[in-house]
């Protein structure tokens, strides 16, 4: 029978979460890197025992770890990143110009073929992969050293490189999305880059169309369909249909379009779930009460999703890597709370429960079906 590894970052270590397919009962193991911040915690689909987690914080700085053994052991692998190419500057939110400086890294992207190599997404914004497991890491210059570079500001997080999706037809062809510059696509596996926000409108922008500056808090895929891509941004839930060349919002009935997370059904494209809070400013759910919204048409039409989640005095948020779904049978879909929650539904959303109460403040939340 397969069994489920759910891998969770949190404010004060990573925790790992297992169950058989029927995911009902739970093993917690941790707190792995007890007391310090793990922004993500991320397993290979070419090895099932390969992970890697990003520990990031003012007191030890950036630091990689990676386990053999899914989870059991860790061992740090690497804490150095540095620019490449020209450094020159990018602009800040009273519009002059700060020098690029890394911060730490927000995602890792590992290979679907090879558990070596793995791309990563740093603050200020940029990207690097390694293909020696996370010994050496060097960027991909072109993408920050691109002509709007100078344009990008920080979101409120700060300006991370926080989603990596790789065509799974052509690993050449990646997209990222960048909080506060938008979405970009390579088709020649980082040599060159183009920003694809055509459609895209935030109106806290001095012109809302621009070509960049959109804040971007997620994308998503489905891999059967790698042209088709949906996004949380910034107000407004978004579709393209044709790879990033245009896009159309698909908020419908949503009761207010602004949330971080943004995940697609293991076995149905069209079904796309996200968490709505009630604004920019107000990180809670609507009314006190925790709803995840499904639409099962690709957008336009979204439906709450309540049962087991608490529906009064709720006062957390779900953060942009706090959500992830399985590939069972029977999709599972998993998300993480800043109250320290980890909610999972083995029933594609129907009912919820928590695996678990009381971690810290969860940042990242990844499934793995492991047979």
């Amino acid at each position: 029978m397969s069994r489920v590894r759910v891998l969770v970052g949190t404010r004060k270590g990573a925790f790992v979460l297992t169950s058989d397919g029927k995911r009902k009962d739970w093993r917690v193991d941790g707190p792995f890197f007890s007391g310090l911040p793990i922004y993500h915690v991320k397993g290979s689909p070419a090895d099932p025992d390969r992970l890697y987690a990003s520990q990031a914080g003012d007191w030890f700085g950036q630091v990689v770890h990676r386990s053999d053994d899914g989870g059991s052991t860790w061992r740090a692998v690497d804490n150095t990143f540095q620019y490449e190419g020209q450094i020159g500057t990018h602009q800040f939110y009273d519009g002059t110009q700060k020098p690029w400086a890394f911060k730490r890294i927000w995602h890792f992207e590992p290979s679907a073929t090879d558990p070596d190599t793995v791309y990563a997404g740093a603050e200020d914004a940029a990207l690097f992969r390694t293909t020696d497991g996370g010994v050496s890491w060097h960027e991909l210059p072109a993408l920050r050293c691109h002509e709007s570079g100078p344009k990008w500001m920080p979101g409120a997080g700060g300006m991370g490189l926080h989603t990596i999706l790789i065509d799974p037809r052509d690993p050449r062809r990646i997209y990222i999305a960048i909080s506060a510059a938008g979405v970009f696509r390579t088709d020649d596996g980082g040599e060159t880059w183009r920003p694809i926000n055509r459609g895209l409108s935030s109106n806290f922008m001095p012109n809302p169309t621009a070509e960049v500056g959109h804040c971007v808090h997620r994308i998503t895929m489905h891999p059967s369909r790698p042209d088709v891509l949906f996004m949380q941004k910034h107000w407004d839930v978004m579709r393209t249909d044709d790879a990033g060349e245009s896009w159309q919002e698909v908020s419908g009935n949503l009761p207010t379009d602004f949330g971080f997370p943004i995940s697609v059904h293991a076995h149905e494209p069209d079904t796309v779930y996200v968490v709505p809070i009630k604004s920019d400013s107000e990180h809670f759910p609507i009314e006190g009460k925790l709803r995840v919204y499904r639409s099962k048409t690709g957008g336009h039409e979204w439906e709450p999703l309540t049962q087991g989640l608490p529906q009064e005095h709720c006062y957390v948020n779900v953060l942009r890597e706090a959500m992830d779904v399985d590939s069972l049978d029977e999709c599972g879909v998993y998300f993480g709370t800043t109250g320290g929650q980890v909610y999972a539904s083995a029933d594609s959303g129907e009912t919820w429960s928590a695996i678990v109460h009381d971690l810290p403040a969860v940042l990242s939340v990844e499934a793995q079906t492991l047979s």
